[in-house]
């Protein structure tokens, strides 16, 4: 029997020994204890040394903390029942880390879901959570994490995967000098990011090292890891009661490092090696697409300029082997390339290689005039003389004779009288006239009163109708040219100005079925009643303008209103203010002239 003793002490303290072997300083689990206070039931952890640990709560019933370098053998387990309490039993168990290292694995079952609160002094971990009998019962999801079956893809879209209950503990001492004990873990956060939806844990490490936290992590994770041999380094932490992808994501940014997924397994090397990776593999991937045999196709172009489509192949398509030749004369292309690149040339020059629809834009240029003028005038004229022949002479020696008449003009009317006032209506359509005269011719008197009224309206339509392609200008003129002389140094030089109407129009067709139109129409007509020298001016009514039109609608481009109103009197100075016989030396006239110009387009699609 003492042999059988001696053998089982041995036995239990082997591990002790081989890691004393190895130089590592492995402390004991002490006791563990629980006791209900006032508000609270305190389950309390006590090892020979202050030591690392990581807090964590794989499922609402569950938590386990794990203590790192630590034996857990010959401790006492003081440990007991309470229905107060809110932990109703403890397990502990002694395991190794991912790195060989004894890890003691503390694992209570709670009474209800609840989330337990963690501190440490020296070399005690309290876990402390509320009464059963003081605390209202939280709800059953509180704290939980959705579980995701898939590790790497939990990995990748920054979430949990599914842990085993025996997981690691932690990887080294935390506190300012390697051995102290851990500080306190606070509650659960809610403020993590929700693209971080791992399992909640208590990280606080100092100086540890960086390779043995990263194979911590695959532990926690359930994650196939594979570090890479370069990775060297420490780590200075301290997170409480945060998503364990968060924890290692803000790791490996704190260490510029990166993963790569490979399959199942994660691999992590430094963002550096990644990145030369990532740049040599796509230079391996272009060397390996840029290998094969060049073949060379054909094709004759049947809508599509074939000299047009060459940059846009080239651009696009084209590998740094291939070559784009054009035949102009039978508009054919010829391709030579690697035969993926081929396959995706032939691919777009269908897409491009068709027929675009037609575009017929019809314009209605519609003037309107309408003018009233009326103008009222009168002439009338006088003579008169003293003479002996007439029997009136004056009975003066001087002067004997003496004549008056109007200065404005010729004779008056059929009588020998001159006019003395001239304001008559040119091109008069009525008059009336009165002439006077004496027996013998001394006094004459002719009147004319003169009067013109004009009304008129007028209506032009211009139509001018054209098709094209979608995106080709078009143009459309109709009209006359007015030669202009030019004389220099004897020499007589003839130019021609266009008096024509105009419409240009280039028109894009949209997804819509609507159309874009950039649109010039000009309207331009001589005016021989002003000419000058025998050249007319030209009246020009012009809008350019782009427009966006449904098919087969109507939209007015432009539109041009003139008015015009005038009155004149002319009169004689001071006369034509004389009562009742004013009129006799005055002439009014009044013009009202109105002008409008309206342009109309209409597009009209044609599908071939």
């Amino acid at each position: 029997m003492l042999l059988a003793l001696c053998l089982a002490v041995a036995a239990a303290l082997m591990p002790v020994l081989r890691a004393g072997a190895r130089g590592t300083d492995v402390s004991m689990l002490r006791k563990i204890g629980s006791r209900v206070g006032a508000s609270a039931g305190v389950i309390s952890i006590e090892s020979s040394d202050p030591v690392a640990y990581i807090a964590s709560q794989p499922d609402p019933r569950t938590f386990v903390v794990e203590l790192r370098d630590v034996v857990a053998l010959g401790f006492a387990d003081e440990f007991s029942a309470d229905p107060r309490h809110p932990v109703s039993a403890v397990k502990v168990e002694s395991v190794k880390g991912a790195d060989g290292v004894n890890v003691a694995r503390i694992q209570m079952t709670l009474a209800q879901p609840m989330r337990p609160r963690v501190r440490s002094s020296r070399n005690v971990i309290f876990v402390e959570a509320d009464r059963l009998d003081r605390s209202p019962l939280p709800d059953t999801a509180a704290g939980r994490r959705p579980v995701v079956r898939d590790p790497m893809s939990a990995l990748a879209q920054g979430q949990a995967p599914p842990r085993a209950a025996q997981g690691p503990a932690g990887p080294a001492p935390t506190q300012p000098a390697p051995g102290a004990a851990a500080p306190a873990q606070g509650p659960a956060s809610s403020a993590a990011p929700s693209r971080f939806t791992g399992d909640a844990v208590s990280l606080d490490f100092q100086g540890a090292d960086l390779r043995a936290v990263l194979r911590t992590f695959a532990e926690i994770s359930s994650l196939n890891v594979v570090i890479d041999p370069t990775i060297q380094g420490t780590v200075d932490v301290a997170l409480r009661d945060v998503p364990w992808d968060q924890a290692l994501d803000i790791i490996l940014r704190a260490n510029k490092l990166g993963y790569a997924i490979d399959g199942t397994i994660v691999r992590i090397a430094p963002l550096t090696v990644l990145a030369e990776e990532e740049g040599q593999r796509r230079k391996l991937d272009d060397e390996r697409a840029l290998s094969g045999e060049l073949k060379t196709v054909t094709r004759a172009l049947s809508y599509a300029k074939a000299e047009d489509l060459r940059p846009l192949l080239t651009a696009t398509v084209l590998s740094s082997r291939g070559s784009i030749q054009t035949d102009p004369r039978t508009n054919t292309i010829i391709i030579t390339d690697l035969d993926e690149r081929l396959t995706r040339a032939m691919s777009l020059l269908v897409t491009l290689d068709r027929p675009e629809p037609q575009v017929e834009i019809e314009a209605r240029i519609v003037q309107t005039t309408r003018e009233f003028s009326r103008a009222l005038g009168v002439q009338w004229g006088f003579n008169g003389q003293a003479a002996q022949a007439l029997g009136n002479s004056i009975p003066l020696a001087f002067p004997n004779q003496a004549a008056i008449g109007g200065r404005t003009g010729g004779q008056q009317g059929d009588t020998p009288t001159s006019t003395g006032v001239n304001l008559g209506v040119s091109a008069a359509t009525s008059a009336i006239g009165l002439a006077l005269g004496s027996v013998n011719g001394a006094v004459n008197l002719d009147v004319a009163l003169s009067a013109l009224e004009r009304q008129g309206q007028g209506r032009l339509l211009s139509t001018p109708r054209v098709s094209t392609q979608n995106n080709i200008e078009a143009e459309i003129t109709q009209g006359v040219q007015i030669p202009i002389q030019t004389v220099a140094n004897n020499t007589v030089t003839v130019s021609f100005k266009d008096a024509a109407l105009t419409l240009r129009v280039t028109p894009q067709i949209t997804a819509a079925d609507t159309v874009i139109m950039r649109i010039s129409v000009e309207n331009a007509s001589p005016d021989f009643s002003r000419q000058v020298g025998g050249i007319p001016p030209i009246d020009t009514q012009r809008a350019v303008t782009q427009v966006l039109v449904s098919n087969g609608e109507t939209t007015v481009i432009g539109g041009i209103y003139v008015s015009r109103e005038q009155s004149a009197d002319d009169r004689t100075p001071g006369l034509h203010q004389i009562p009742l016989l004013g009129w006799l030396f005055k002439r009014e006239s009044v013009t009202d002239e109105s002008r409008e110009l309206r342009i109309f387009i209409t597009p009209r699609i044609i599908r071939l």
